[in-house]
């Protein structure tokens, strides 16, 4: 018996695929056919896939050309495929020619030509409205933002707003924007939603503004300081079926979220404390350190380590308190604590003193450490007493994170949510009552 094996997403099947799986099959007397998982497709920076793995492999199953479906899951696992199967020949597109000549080694190779004219790329720009997209800011975070929507479909950045119009057609000429402003109403009037990246005190005003146009919004964290704000905006948002969204990218990304589903499925036991450090060292007359702007390191280091908190031991905490170095009426250092009624947790945040950067949840039968940066997950490990049960797992984290964001805001403009699991109204309305309580000093005791 000679047996084949072929590989693919097979996102939104079409006659291509088919015609690769008939000469796929046509060339030995089985087939196994290797459907890609969700989330090795997220690791590789497929964040368009229409179809999930359930719904990819019923389709290649209806075919009636695969004698055997496998689920490829991990970089290299070809290779263990081929040997574990039996394998006499991997067959692959002819627009991959090349790149697995490596396989040689194990089986004969064969690149089957592609189909013109049709793809799974192509059916998807087909069947998606396009959002188009407008940005408020021309900052750092507008720059990364940018460059990072080229990896999501279905939508296109057609404008930018700053209150300075040579800033906005500065970055307009340098990033191929089509229309720059410096009335926001004139930037709403043309665009279908819009990410705002402008100074922490201007985000009210311009999410207000925004929902009141009826454009979707997603905004840089923080998302406001005041937990009143947080509430208005929000229902505003509901009442005008909107969608608001909180661009706290480590929330969406792959890795974060599966370490949540292990940590939630008890293989750690009960958590009983988390431990989130985040510093970065800032000089010189900067926003960050100016107190007129809301600088300091709890406003502007704050949403992440609070999000890991939120997400793992839930939004009831029963009381907080902070230790901070003050300097020039910023926080250049504060450590946080957030006691529930199951365990405790613990910030660490510093624009003016450095610290280790980890992350690191403690339960009842072991811990996870999650290493510096660890907002940037892309490894971390399971430990426990016995050694010889610890654990590591390794993801891509792709380009600057901000695709992650991205394509969950638009994938809830396209499906019509209005909540994310991933960081919902309420987990970002107490993130924003921590801060708030925190600017509020009367549970902050001054480091001498």
């Amino acid at each position: 018996m000679v047996k084949v094996i072929t590989y693919g997403t097979y996102d939104l099947l079409h006659q291509g695929h088919m015609n690769l799986l008939r000469r796929a099959k046509g060339l030995g007397d089985y087939l196994v056919v290797g459907v890609t998982s969700d989330s090795f497709d997220k690791e590789r920076g497929k964040l368009n896939v229409h179809d999930n793995v359930l719904e990819r492999v019923e389709a290649v199953k209806a075919t009636g050309f695969a004698d055997e479906i496998i689920i490829e899951d991990y970089v290299g696992q070809k290779i263990d495929d081929i040997q574990k199967y039996g394998i006499d020949i991997f067959v692959i597109g002819s627009d991959w020619e090349g790149q697995f000549d490596y396989l040689k080694e194990y089986c004969k190779v064969v690149y089957l030509p592609r189909t013109e004219g049709v793809s799974s790329t192509m059916l998807r720009a087909q069947s998606i409205v396009e959002i188009g997209l407008g940005i408020i800011g021309t900052g750092r975070m507008a720059k990364r933002f940018i460059s990072e929507c080229e990896f999501v479909n279905g939508m296109s950045v057609t404008a930018v707003y700053n209150p300075d119009l040579s800033e906005a057609d500065t970055f307009a000429r340098k990033y191929d924007v089509q229309y720059c402003y410096n009335d926001v109403e004139d930037l709403l009037r043309v665009v279908d939603a819009v990410y705002i990246a402008s100074p922490h005190l201007t985000h009210y005003d311009y999410i207000k503004k925004a929902l009141l146009f009826g454009k979707h919004v997603l905004c840089e964290i923080p998302l406001v300081l005041k937990v009143s704000e947080a509430n208005e905006l929000y229902e505003l948002a509901e009442s005008k079926n909107l969608v608001l969204l909180e661009a706290s990218k480590t929330a969406f990304s792959p890795a974060w979220n599966h370490l949540l589903v292990l940590v939630k499925s008890g293989v750690i036991g009960d958590v009983i404390d988390v431990k989130a450090s985040l510093s970065k060292l800032v000089r010189g007359n900067v926003r960050e350190l100016d107190a007129n702007q809301a600088g300091g390191s709890m406003t502007e280091l704050s949403s992440f380590p609070l999000m890991s908190i939120i997400k793992l031991f839930g939004t009831d905490y029963t009381d907080l308190s902070f230790y901070s170095k003050i300097e020039n009426g910023v926080d250049v250092f504060t450590k946080g604590i957030i006691n529930y009624d199951n365990g405790t947790s613990s910030i660490t945040l510093g624009l003016g003193v450095k610290t280790e950067g980890n992350l690191v949840i403690s339960g009842t039968k072991g811990y996870v450490l999650v290493p510096s940066p660890w907002w940037l997950t892309c490894y971390f490990e399971i430990r426990y007493e016995d050694q010889n049960l610890n654990k590591k797992y390794f993801y891509a984290w792709q380009g600057e994170g901000l695709r992650y964001e991205i394509k969950e805001f638009i994938s809830m403009i396209l499906q019509g949510r209005l909540c994310s699991y991933k960081l919902n109204r309420v987990e970002s309305t107490v993130i924003t009552g921590i801060i708030e309580a925190y600017m509020n000093g009367d549970k902050t005791r001054i480091l001498r």
